[in-house]
């Protein structure tokens, strides 16, 4: 059964538009699969952005994950059986794993309201597989963006995948294995898990995939911070892509060309 209703409450869901640049100043929207705004992020988008205002709304924006709503909201937003699932993070910082027939309704709510609010573009903060989604202005996909940029990187070598969920594991290796020419494996790491251990957890899973021969990493989610990519790079001595970095930087230069 398809979980595509929403759950609506009277929550904000204006989204959060940065108030430090001029109104003229060109907007990307970010549209998280998870909460806005996105705390994590921002540290490392903002210098990738110079003069960009920020435009941030989440698909979940509207939904409770507060006492007794929480249970059922979660099974709402929860991935079918054998489907392999989405994670994102709240505004809490907790995480939450979806499926693609839930989300995408709301995701399309997210970059209306994104467009409302100005957004010249709008980068879609999730490496997963989604079909298209209304939108009138450039709408950027970030598993495209990563995977191309990666693929024109790495050649030939075999290339190590770190993603968030034991589940997604075999499903990200074969999206990547259809594009590189080379070996692909995958080893998982959660951005999201608990502070204390999420450095330890990233470098572990860096050190697996070098041993198993990969020349290249990548940290497969938007919820890879370049903290996370220092800690893969000292653990593997290999060089560690990040795909929050590839995709805010070619969100930046679709931007310029639509100031």
């Amino acid at each position: 059964m398809r979980k595509d209703v929403h759950a609506v409450d009277d929550m904000d869901t204006t989204g959060t538009v940065d108030p430090d640049y001029p109104a003229g100043a060109p907007a990307l929207g970010l549209v998280t699969i998870g909460q806005a705004p996105r705390a994590d992020l921002r540290p490392d988008a903002e210098p990738l952005l110079p003069g960009v205002r920020l435009v941030e709304h989440g698909a979940l924006d509207a939904e409770r994950f507060d006492g007794a709503a929480e249970a059922a909201t979660r099974r709402l937003l929860a991935p079918e059986d054998g489907e392999a699932p989405l994670v994102s993070r709240l505004r809490d910082g907790r995480s939450v794993l979806l499926g693609h027939g839930a989300i995408v309704p709301r995701i399309t709510d997210a970059v209306a309201r994104a467009e409302r609010d100005g957004a010249a573009a709008t980068l879609l903060l999730c490496t997963g597989r989604f079909p298209a989604v209304r939108a009138r202005r450039p709408l950027l996909f970030a598993e495209p963006l990563v995977q191309q940029a990666v693929a024109a990187t790495v050649g030939t070598d075999p290339v190590g995948i770190v993603c968030p969920h034991p589940d997604q594991a075999e499903d990200v290796s074969r999206r990547w294995a259809e594009l590189l020419p080379g070996r692909v494996q995958a080893a998982t790491a959660d951005p999201y898990g608990p502070a204390e251990r999420v450095l330890d957890d990233i470098a572990a899973a860096a050190r697996t995939l070098v041993d198993r021969g990969s020349s290249w990493l990548v940290l497969d989610c938007i919820g890879y911070t370049e903290q996370m990519r220092t800690a893969a790079l000292r653990a593997a001595g290999r060089p560690v892509l990040l795909a929050r970095a590839i995709a805010v930087r070619m969100a930046a230069e679709v931007v310029a060309a639509s100031a």
